[in-house]
């Protein structure tokens, strides 16, 4: 069955569907011996596929790991500034894989990683509505009617962000814990939001990506995802 370049490419785990549409505008990506320049190429599988004149890995089955990030590192494969990455940092024996999502250098808790592209594309984009839930500590006055103002959604910076669920669960002075759920994903957006109605994060911590929970996992540790459970959470949902 044909399927364009792009993922095809992602499928294989070499890239991000977004990273292989770059690769074939940059014509690095051949086809039986031709240069493709349009992402919308279509490949049913038994081409020769080169990319910088290699051959792209065998696909493999899907796989899913739940990784608890730390606070300090990037979520990127390669930085400039040749900071500590996620990638650089995972346990030995850890298969090339690429995160779905992100969070940014000082934020920490789970992280999905896969070894397949298209399934990072895929639980990436808002129409899936795939709930985030995050734990913040704030500093600052809490006003209870300004959070629950959030859920009806809001402009900040000229940016529109959908709805978000946030709930005071305790209180110290000045100093808080909420529970924050979104679904959209926009890049610092619990940071954004919640500066928006005067309140700094100290700490936030991501708890839960769609069904898949942190849990117990401890900083720096990955568990990777039964094969049971991943075709039961994402079967009916995504072509694996």
């Amino acid at each position: 069955m044909a399927e364009r370049l792009a993922k095809f490419m992602a499928r294989s785990g070499v890239c991000s569907r977004r990273d292989a549409e770059e690769l074939i505008r940059q014509q690095r990506v051949t086809v039986n011996g031709e240069i493709v320049e349009s992402p919308a190429f279509n490949v049913n599988g038994d081409e020769k596929i080169l990319l910088d004149g290699e051959k792209l890995p065998e696909k493999e089955k899907t796989r899913l790991w739940l990784y608890h990030k730390p606070v300090g590192l990037l979520t990127t494969h390669k930085d400039t500034s040749d900071r500590a990455t996620v990638f650089d940092n995972l346990p030995a024996g850890m298969p090339r894989v690429i995160s779905i999502g992100r969070l940014d250098l000082n934020s920490e808790g789970l992280l999905l990683l896969t070894n397949n592209g298209e399934l990072s594309r895929q639980l990436e984009l808002p129409q899936n509505a795939w709930s985030r839930r995050y734990k913040v500590r704030v500093h600052g006055f809490v006003d209870k009617k300004k959070l629950a103002d959030l859920a009806k959604g809001i402009v900040v910076d000229g940016i529109t962000y959908g709805p978000v669920q946030a709930e005071l669960e305790s209180q110290n002075g000045t100093n808080s814990w909420l529970i924050v759920t979104l679904s959209e994903g926009k890049n610092r957006e619990v940071r954004k939001l919640l500066k928006s109605i005067g309140l700094e994060v100290a700490r936030l911590i991501r708890l839960s990506y769609g069904p898949f929970q942190l849990g117990s996992l401890k900083k720096g540790e990955v568990r990777e995802v039964p094969q049971k459970v991943l075709r039961e959470q994402l079967g009916s949902k995504f072509a694996l």
